[in-house]
């Protein structure tokens, strides 16, 4: 145990370290007058303890075994999604949180991991072949749209588009087709400015149908993006006074403690979703351009990580958790300067959250057990469509 540990990457443990403190400073700046929500700050920190409990747990287990068992762990997940449909809370519109008592869970949250070794594990069988159009790429994006699909009706838009964003991402590097991969990018193109278009233009005839009785907020989200002269001054308030903080804290911000609208209350949730504003607003461009910095370093860590790796899930598992870090970090920022729609993404590593917190260093944990156990060359997969390949034989008994 002791020579594993002296091979886990410290520059990475360091930048965990350096978030945690941005963490839990961010979280005290936001709440520590707000009555109900002055202790969140000691929550944060304990939910750092049992994460890095987790992280280093995880080094230690060599992450091949969970590919191994990757059908389990998939089917126990949709159980696990499925279960806030029946016995869950409903948060912000979003009814995926399962009450622990002492703890509420989002199963959602969870599943991201699960998607990711789940993948991993089917592109392993192909063992380096082109993936097949028929065969490979439309299963695999049907296994991932049944994730998707329950998420949506838990109105979980945030974390049904991950779902997505994961699977792009290790099909990317799963040995896609040049042509497929540049016919999925047209479609995906195409549907998105069409989308958009009949969104603008029938917008009326859309907020009138049934179906947006239930998911009201959505088109909430979307307006103050998309079409902001069509959206209520309701719509428009989260965003517009991010916007206005964000910008009042110029280059070296208002100072700690000291950010007007986030002191004053005028952007909703500055300790979880929109902490972003907070550290904009008190710490200004060369703050945000910090932690900008951490997570570049720690994507950074995790690539070299893969691209030293001699085994064959290693690269796979970091680029599906790199991945979802990229898409959650820019989903978070982007919506508060008006390049992303407002969902309910949190900012990895910083904003106030245990389930969002642990699945982040648990996926952490999973990539350093790649640099711990990544240089153990693992036996080649017998490829089906090669040439060669000859079945193995049955045993009797």
């Amino acid at each position: 145990m002791l020579q594993k540990l002296k091979k886990i990457d410290f520059v990475i443990v360091f930048v965990l370290l350096m978030l945690m403190v941005v963490s839990i400073t961010s979280i005290y700046s936001a709440t520590f007058d707000t009555t109900g929500y002055e202790r969140h700050y000691i929550k944060m920190a304990v939910i750092y303890i049992l994460g890095f409990a987790v992280f280093f747990g995880l080094s230690l287990i060599d992450y091949r075994i969970w590919t191994k068992y990757a059908i389990h762990i998939y089917i126990g997940g949709l159980v696990m999604l499925l279960l806030p449909s029946f016995i869950g809370q409903t948060k912000n519109n979003a009814t995926g949180w399962i009450d622990l008592g002492i703890v509420d869970i989002q199963p959602a949250e969870l599943f991201k991991l699960v998607l990711i070794i789940f993948i991993t594990y089917v592109l392993l069988r192909k063992n380096k072949a082109k993936l097949s159009f028929w065969r490979d790429i439309i299963p695999i994006g049907l296994l991932t749209f049944i994730p998707f699909a329950i998420v949506m009706v838990q109105n979980d838009l945030g974390n049904g588009l991950s779902y997505i964003v994961i699977l792009l991402g290790l099909l990317w590097i799963g040995n896609v087709k040049l042509t497929h991969a540049l016919i999925g990018l047209l479609i995906v193109a195409g549907v998105a400015f069409g989308g958009a278009q009949a969104y603008i233009h029938y917008h009326d005839e859309i907020k009138a149908s049934k179906i947006m009785e239930s998911r009201g907020h959505w088109m909430e989200r979307i307006d103050p993006w998309l079409i902001p002269e069509k959206a209520t001054p309701k719509a428009s308030y989260h965003t517009n006074n991010a916007k206005l903080a964000i910008a009042s804290g110029g280059m070296s911000g208002e100072g700690y403690l000291q950010g007007s609208s986030v002191q004053s209350s005028r952007v909703p949730y500055t300790y979880s979703d929109s902490i972003f504003v907070q550290i904009a607003e008190e710490y200004g461009f060369i703050g945000s351009s910090v932690l900008l910095l951490l997570y570049f370093i720690l994507i950074h860590r995790m690539i070299l990580i893969s691209l030293e790796s001699r085994g064959k899930a290693g690269p796979f598992l970091i680029i599906g958790i790199v991945a979802m870090l990229l898409y959650q970090i820019f989903e978070n920022i982007g919506m508060f300067i008006g390049l992303m729609p407002l969902t309910g993404i949190t900012l990895p590593f910083i904003s106030y959250g245990g389930t969002s917190l642990i699945i982040n260093m648990a996926c952490l944990g999973v990539a350093m057990s790649v640099k711990l156990h990544g240089q153990e060359v693992e036996e080649d997969l017998p490829n089906p469509n090669s040439p060669t390949y000859v079945a193995a034989p049955s045993q009797q008994a």
